[in-house]
């Protein structure tokens, strides 16, 4: 086999390698439907790009080295006795380094730009959801509409999104990936994200955070449409029987796998701050705004559990 067959066979067996191990992805970071997931798949673009630079010359070069310098080549020179190249120190020690200053500049700007933590620039006023995660399941409570939702989330599309995110169970991670941000949900503790969907469809999201038996089917469905199919939504909501009191969280609290999606109509006012405040005492509690008179709408199963200890 000449040179030429060999360097076409290698790199017919390398797109064969990659299309096999892409064939069973489904690459929904590289698909993103807003703007915080555009930003992050140029990030991963740029990153793979520089990381290029170093991998595939490396690679080429190895390939090179040991063609011109097989045993049966004897036109190589040989210098047993070689030992140091100020050509080749400067070239695999300054660029390695220019790649590094530039990852690092890009990190440290877009950490700062794409902080979850950090409100979206938009002249639309955002909406807020709140999201917990139980076994094996998240419930969404939209507390400017009074409704709340398991396993599915509607939004409009190019509004912002903040997102309040807390556990009433194991530590679990919120994640939609064509949205972009996957971030923490943990008992006790209230963390933040800010999203947006700038064109309509289905997302899917998930628990990105091994959480026990039930954790592969810890799905759901995120509906980014328009301002009237978001109202519809709602109103679908409104016209569930359901309502979110004590004795249906308490029921909700208990863990089950493939839940179906359900709608509450009305939801117990201070519910979210409620189930981060069982894990706190009561100087935390004022911290998080649970006034002394909404102690009663921490849940049944809560206190119970108090009583215990």
């Amino acid at each position: 086999m000449n040179k030429r067959s060999l360097v076409s066979a290698a790199r017919w067996s390398c797109a064969g390698f990659a299309a096999l191990l892409l064939s069973g992805c489904n690459l929904e970071v590289l698909s993103p439907g807003g703007d915080i997931g555009l930003q992050e798949k140029s990030l991963i673009l740029i990153a793979t790009g520089l990381m290029l630079l170093v991998v595939v010359p490396v690679i080429a070069m190895t390939l090179i080295f040991a063609w011109r310098y097989r045993a049966s080549n004897t036109k190589a020179t040989y210098a047993p006795k070689w030992s140091h190249s100020t050509a080749i120190e400067a070239v695999v020690w300054i660029i390695p380094c220019i790649i590094i200053a530039i990852l690092g500049t890009i990190t440290w700007r877009s950490t700062h730009a794409l902080d979850p933590y950090k409100p979206l620039e938009h002249q639309a006023k955002p909406i807020t959801i709140q999201a917990v995660s139980m076994d094996w399941k998240w419930v969404f409570i939209y507390p400017q509409y009074g409704v709340a939702s398991v396993n599915e989330l509607a939004m409009p599309t190019d509004v912002p999104v903040h997102f309040e995110i807390t556990s009433d169970s194991v530590m679990n991670a919120f994640f939609i990936p064509q949205l972009g941000s996957q971030i923490y949900a943990m008992a006790g503790m209230e963390t933040q994200l800010n999203l947006i969907a700038n064109k309509p469809g289905q997302y899917a999201g998930l628990s990105s955070n091994y959480s026990g038996a039930g954790f592969s089917d810890m799905h759901f469905t995120a509906i980014a449409t328009s301002q009237q199919g978001f109202q519809d939504w709602i109103n679908k909501a409104k016209a569930s029987p359901a309502s979110l009191d004590d004795q249906t969280y308490h029921a909700l609290t208990q863990p089950s796998e493939k839940m179906p999606v359900t709608y509450y109509a009305n939801v117990k006012p201070g519910l979210f701050n409620s189930i981060i405040g069982q894990y706190m005492g009561d100087m935390q509690m004022d911290k998080i705004g649970v006034e002394p008179q909404q102690a009663s709408a921490i849940p049944s199963h809560i206190d119970h559990a108090k009583a215990a200890e």
